[in-house]
């Protein structure tokens, strides 16, 4: 991992998911998150790519200890290492091992062969925390590449990339379930944040503009800003909640889920939302399509077009039956996504390459 996570983070959470399914199935399992990358990144003037990323939030994870992830369950089965640096000294030797982060896909790929054969878990296109040509590298290295949505298919394709695995991410069905009607208040859910990709700005402008033609509509933000700066005084904001009040409180007492991401490698919240009956109203980000199909499970408008996202709030919020529709499609569609079905194919893919490493060192030998 390419560092401690302070505050929950859709990507860390889709490896910590995986590795208590792998673990429950008798797998060993080592999470291994480095404080800092070793110097094999590149670097750009004085200092590497990762350091001008996480100068500002590097100085907390630095000083820690032995810290702990408190925001996800993590099986007791799965050992989880904080170490100082991404160097080989300090990665155990396995039949695998995988980058999680375009910033750990350098390391890995100098790790000698005792680390096992060598992975990658791809879960955005992450141009925008790298140099395009840096990222663009390390998905055209010689890794065995998972990618997590169909989006991200294209993307590879576009840049030439081989052998590339689609394993979509799944949805813990049982935590994020129906517990209320699909008929619901009128009330907008929508994760807060401050990262530029995630479109927040647009969002809220999408909510003012459905609001001056609803006066009477509610929304309900969540994230993990403390404050929540520049959320409007009429949306409700709760900072970092449990994941118990997430799905009782906001997803299943809300009747749409609003999702302004310029770009998602899967888009977990709009996933969840739906498991929990939730009508989702998104920007075509990418990794939406995995489970919306604009006009039959969902509504989606082009990114960065905070009006045309208001005219599909305002058309569902105008016409219930059409909400309920999509609501009840999209909750269907989405039992497809299930962590197990996922993790089945993950386990398919180690058979796999550790069938064919096998016979590449079989033939090495030979010759």
């Amino acid at each position: 991992m390419p560092h401690y996570p302070v505050r929950p983070t859709g990507g860390f959470r889709v490896v910590y998911e995986y590795s208590n399914r792998l673990a429950s199935r008798g797998h060993t399992v080592t999470i291994v998150h480095a404080r800092q990358l070793s110097d094999a990144l590149p670097s750009v003037g004085s200092q590497s790519l990762w350091g001008r990323a996480n100068n500002a939030r590097g100085w907390l994870r630095n000083r820690l200890v032995q810290p702990k992830v408190h925001w996800h369950r993590i099986d007791r089965r799965v050992e989880m290492r904080f170490v100082p640096t991404s160097d080989e000294r300090y990665i155990p030797d396995g039949d695998i091992v995988f980058a999680t982060a375009w910033q750990t896909a350098r390391p890995v790929l100098e790790y000698s062969r005792d680390k096992g054969e060598k992975c990658y878990l791809i879960q955005h296109y992450e141009t925008w925390m790298g140099e395009k040509e840096l990222v663009d590298a390390t998905w055209r290295s010689n890794l065995h590449k998972i990618v997590v949505s169909k989006w991200l298919c294209e993307v590879g394709k576009d840049l030439e990339c081989d052998g590339l695995t689609h394993i979509s991410n799944g949805i813990d069905l049982n935590h994020y379930r129906l517990i209320q009607p699909i008929a619901r208040n009128r009330r907008v859910a929508m994760m807060f944040s401050k990262v530029p990709f995630k479109g927040t700005v647009d969002g809220i402008k999408a909510l003012e503009i459905a609001r001056a033609k609803h006066p009477d509509l509610k929304a309900i933000f969540f994230g993990s800003s403390i404050f929540g700066r520049g959320i409007p005084s009429w949306i409700e904001y709760h900072s970092n909640p449990p994941q118990d009040f997430i799905v009782n409180e906001i997803y299943n007492n809300s009747s749409i889920f609003l999702c302004s991401s310029v770009s998602e490698g899967f888009a977990l919240p709009p996933a969840e939302a739906a498991a929990c009956g939730c009508a989702v109203v998104s920007t075509d980000c990418g990794g939406v399509r995995d489970f919306i199909e604009n006009g039959v499970t969902g509504l989606l408008s082009s990114p960065q077009d905070p009006q045309a996202l208001a005219a599909n709030l305002c058309l569902l919020l105008e016409n219930e039956s059409l909400r309920a529709k999509l609501a009840t499609a999209a909750n269907r569609s989405i039992s497809r996504l299930d962590w197990e079905h996922s993790t089945d194919l993950m386990e398919q893919f180690f058979n796999s390459i550790l069938s064919s490493g096998t016979l590449k060192s079989q033939h090495s030998a030979a010759k």
